[in-house]
């Protein structure tokens, strides 16, 4: 039986396991990359570490997230995350060079290589063929000390792709389609494979948008063939020697099979306030729109602005809509200025943002006040934007520039002819703001704000939990909810003790308050628990305020090991029902747990203040058992560094 690329490239990268889903196994990881949101943690837990230089072939250290300099606090992590880059072996991408995935794609992506980026979108990656997966900083710290990356194996699935994109529908389109049929949490335990003849009749660029937002699916990573399209984008790139074609054997079997018709499918447009909540767009009906934003590590590349140029070309931004476009690199705003569409943009009254993430994660450009946005983002939680009672909408740079002009979320196929983009046989490959290491680390001091605080440390998981259920909450709480970005929080993401003050801030503002009075407590959640963002501070900053375990009826992949990672147990209701039985107040109590944990997968809850007694299950594996027991990754791994 033959196997599929998936299975090709973890075989090629074991180092612990079988390729058997639902077990666990360790891949040797090629390639790390950290944003600034995550990365200033990252490089503190790798200093810990002790270890003079990282062990990858190749880091990389982006500046993209905390561009919006409103005091010290991002100006300081910036200095600090170019001299830890310099000293410890790291690439380092300055502030104004681009998005991490987009800069990522255009000048180190690798077909058939491993990827762990502290970003849950790192799968955009594996629109060149790579296995590339999202993760929380302290693991990919522990990858950049030379350590295996630990996951589930997941079921492999086939998509399948036939016919070729009609005139107005995009890669966008293809991955709303899915969203919309699978939901976000339809991904859970699996990696999508893309394949069949439709495959060949997408770019890198579509191939990146449709692996980008696989991640809204829950799903591990996604990732396409290395073929004649992979070998052009790289060409282009001035980066050829770095192709290979890979692809699946022809037998091999996969968990499942979805086909999609490309012909047969429309724009699309997810609904607030998630991404899945998608409709054709001529159902969803003229929205009036008061903000069009394009741009995000999803529809940033040269051929979706050059489209929006195109669109807009000789018109004006309806007078009631404010149009800001993001590039996503500094590769393609220079791209945007020779072509001339540049002028065209700003002709139309497009207001132009650095190439950075800005409004995608509430850096700058929220909504006024119960004001409907139209993004072309990943993501339209509720709140994300900056607005608490914005309404997002999701859907292709084409919808979004059409909608700009008409002042309502359109159709565009109504504009006639569909413009047509045809890629420079060469693209400027101008890497001077991709910073490499010092040759003599001893001679780099590394530079630390007053905003970075010492990293926060747990001791081993005690024998016994006892606490209050501090917040009990419903089906697929997100990491922002737990501890929300923007520009007011995200500078602080360096500074635990600060920072804390913002737990579920949007939901429970007396939440930290509550937490410290009580020393601690227990967290209980419904279904798809942590959803979103890879922010390992969802799990740090629930940690640093005593929360030991978090009972919930199912956790995200990244979240679920971010816990693990910081110590807290993820604890499984064995009977649904039972989270009914359990009131925001209770205090319940846990005993044996070290021996439980390691003897047994369930365990009793008991609930003091009803005088009942409830059973939980755990799903860690004897790896991530012992890490638990440790009080997390971070001391796990420092042990087995020194014996």
């Amino acid at each position: 039986m033959g196997l599929s690329l998936t299975e090709k490239i973890i075989e090629q990268h074991l180092v612990h396991g079988a390729l058997v889903p639902g077990n666990e196994v360790g891949i040797r990881i090629d390639q790390t990359l950290t944003q600034d949101a995550t990365g200033t943690m990252a490089y503190l837990q790798f200093e810990a570490m002790n270890l003079p230089r990282v062990r990858v072939k190749l880091a990389v250290s982006y500046v993209d997230h905390n561009t919006l300099q409103t005091g010290f606090e991002n100006a300081d992590d910036h200095l600090f995350l170019q001299t830890v880059a310099a000293k410890y072996g790291i690439y380092f991408s300055r502030p104004g060079n681009g998005i991490c995935h987009q800069v990522h794609l255009e000048r180190f992506g690798i077909p058939g290589e491993t990827l762990l980026g502290a970003d849950s979108h790192t799968p955009t990656a594996g629109g060149l063929g790579m296995l590339a997966i999202g993760a929380g900083g302290l693991d990919v710290a522990v990858a950049m000390a030379g350590g295996p990356f630990y996951f589930t194996m997941p079921q492999i699935v086939l998509v399948y792709l036939e016919g070729k994109l009609a005139p107005w529908v995009t890669a966008k389109d293809v991955i709303l389609t899915l969203l919309g049929r699978l939901s976000v949490k339809g991904g859970v335990g699996k990696i999508f494979e893309y394949g069949g003849p439709g495959v060949q009749t997408l770019s890198v660029p579509e191939r990146a948008t449709i692996c980008n937002m696989g991640a809204e699916l829950g799903a591990t990573t996604s990732i396409f063939p290395s073929d004649t399209q992979t070998r052009a984008f790289l060409a282009a790139q001035g980066r050829a020697a770095a192709w290979q074609p890979l692809a699946a054997d022809p037998d091999a079997r996969y968990a499942e099979t979805i086909t999609l018709d490309l012909e047969k499918l429309e724009p699309m447009v997810a609904r607030p306030h998630s991404p899945d909540a998608v409709a054709p767009v001529h159902e969803v009906g003229p929205v009036p729109l008061d903000q069009v934003a394009i741009g995000s590590c999803t529809n940033s590349s040269y051929a979706d602005l050059m489209r929006v140029a195109a669109i807009l070309r000789g018109k004006t931004v309806h007078p009631r809509v404010s149009l800001v476009i993001a590039p996503g690199s500094r590769q393609v705003l220079r791209l945007l200025a020779q072509s001339g569409a540049l002028a065209d943009l700003l002709a139309a009254g497009a207001r132009i943002l650095e190439p950075a993430c800005g409004p995608c994660i509430g850096m700058g450009q929220a909504p006024p006040s119960a004001g409907v946005s139209l993004r072309t983002f990943n993501r339209n939680f509720r709140g994300r934007s900056g607005t608490g009672d914005a309404q997002v909408y999701l859907a292709s740079p084409e919808v979004a520039a059409a909608s700009a002009l008409t002042g309502v979320l359109t159709d565009p196929r109504t504009l006639g002819p569909y413009p047509q983009v045809t890629w420079p046989a060469t693209l400027p490959a101008d890497d001077r703001l991709i910073l490499p290491p010092a040759s003599d680390p001893a001679e780099v001091a590394i530079r630390r704000g007053p905003n970075i605080k010492p990293l926060p440390r747990t001791g081993p998981l005690p024998d016994r939990l006892e606490g209050e259920v501090l917040l009990k909450l419903g089906d697929h709480i997100t990491t922002d909810d737990i501890l929300p970005g923007g520009s007011k929080v995200l500078p602080l993401r360096s500074n635990i003790p600060a920072i804390s003050a913002y737990a579920f801030a949007g939901l429970d503002p007396g939440f930290a308050d509550r937490a410290k009075d009580a020393g601690g407590g227990i967290l209980v959640g419904g279904q798809n628990y942590g959803q979103g963002s890879s922010r390992e501070h969802a799990a740090l900053v629930p940690m640093y305020l005593g929360i030991k375990a978090v009972l919930a009826k199912s956790f995200a992949r990244i979240h679920r090991a971010n816990l693990i990672n910081f110590g807290l147990l993820p604890l499984l209701f064995v009977r649904e029902e039972d989270y009914d039985a359990i009131n925001q107040g209770d205090r319940l109590v846990i005993e044996n747990v070290r021996e439980s944990l390691a003897s047994d997968n369930e365990l009793q809850v008991k609930n003091l203040t009803r005088g009942q007694v409830l059973r939980v299950r755990h799903d860690l594996s004897p790896r991530e058992v012992a890490v638990v027991l440790a009080g997390g990754l971070l001391n796990y791994t420092k042990s087995g560094l020194q014996n």
